[in-house]
């Protein structure tokens, strides 16, 4: 089902995974443009919100009008919290994404995928490689840092419910200032109000707090499995890679590694930034606008 509140930017997309559970995307511009659709997926504990001003930006081009599909994952924003954690898992995602992109119509697309967003990219291109013209991986490779992981895990699901918006905003500075060295109040607000809702008058978490369940198991001593198989899938189609200069989660040796392996892969580094970059700022919003006119194009 697609619907719009007056005077709202986007679409309300409803689709009903394999298991009856009710999954939420947002759907900007037109359904049927000429121009390839987007579609954007989050991170680990993220939302669609995530990339409203880059949805907006692509939607509502003048010149060229797209499509723009970003997803909530089970558990995240307005999908329906799945009573067992352990569906909390990238194979079920994967099927889930698949599973909107088939209701919706989209046939072929250029991804963008932020932190997990783009594992389930990576993993998108190797079990649907028809689906994917192009790929923008924000923050994330074959080879993912264990102290990101660890950082990642000491907050999912453990923050502290904050009793006004601007102490949510205090709470997200406090914890991610080391990684975000220039960001705007209005950046930081934006960072809050994707990571809270309101719900009966109470800011709680905007995904399920048993997501944290699923990276209880995680043994951090062991080395981290790479991911260069599913990474391979992905040298068919032009890539932008993009990393925080902060980033605790993606190397800067790894993206080089990136480049050398891919043949038609661009590298950007964002300044001021750690994991993953905010896709809001003019200048990431105009390297992904370049980097979809470059996939239409063939380059």
């Amino acid at each position: 089902m697609r619907r719009g509140m007056a005077g709202q930017a986007f679409s309300d997309l409803f689709v009903s995974a394999f298991d009856g559970l009710r999954l939420y995307s947002r759907d900007y511009g037109p359904r049927f443009a000429r121009a390839l659709p987007l579609v954007c997926l989050p991170g680990l504990a993220r939302t669609s919100a995530d990339f409203h001003d880059l949805a907006l930006a692509l939607a509502q081009d003048e010149k060229r009008p797209r499509r723009v599909l970003a997803l909530d994952y089970r558990g995240r924003g307005r999908s329906e919290y799945d009573r067992d954690w352990k569906n909390y898992d990238v194979k079920i995602e994967l099927s889930d994404v698949l599973q909107v992109l088939t209701v919706a119509g989209v046939e072929e697309a250029v991804l963008v995928g932020t932190s997990r967003g783009g594992i389930l990219t990576m993993a998108l291109s190797a079990a649907r490689p028809a689906l994917i013209r192009g790929a923008v991986l924000n923050d994330i490779g074959p080879l993912i840092e264990g102290k990101g992981l660890v950082r990642i895990r000491g907050y999912v699901g453990k923050l502290p419910p904050p009793a006004n918006e601007r102490e949510a905003v205090a709470i997200v500075k406090n914890l991610m200032s080391a990684q975000f060295t220039a960001l705007s109040e209005e950046d930081w607000l934006a960072f809050a109000r994707a990571t809270w809702k309101e719900d009966g008058g109470r800011l709680v978490l905007n995904y399920d707090p048993a997501l944290m369940r699923s990276l209880e198991g995680l043994d951090f001593e062991a080395p981290i499995p790479p991911l260069w198989g599913l990474f391979e899938a992905l040298k068919r189609v032009p890539v932008l890679a993009l990393r925080g200069a902060n980033s605790d989660l993606l190397s800067a040796e790894t993206l080089t590694a990136m480049k050398a392996a891919h043949p038609r892969l661009e590298a950007v580094t964002v300044p001021d930034q750690g994991h993953a970059p905010l896709l809001r700022g003019s200048e990431v919003v105009q390297e992904i606008r370049r980097f979809v006119a470059r996939v239409e194009s063939g380059g």
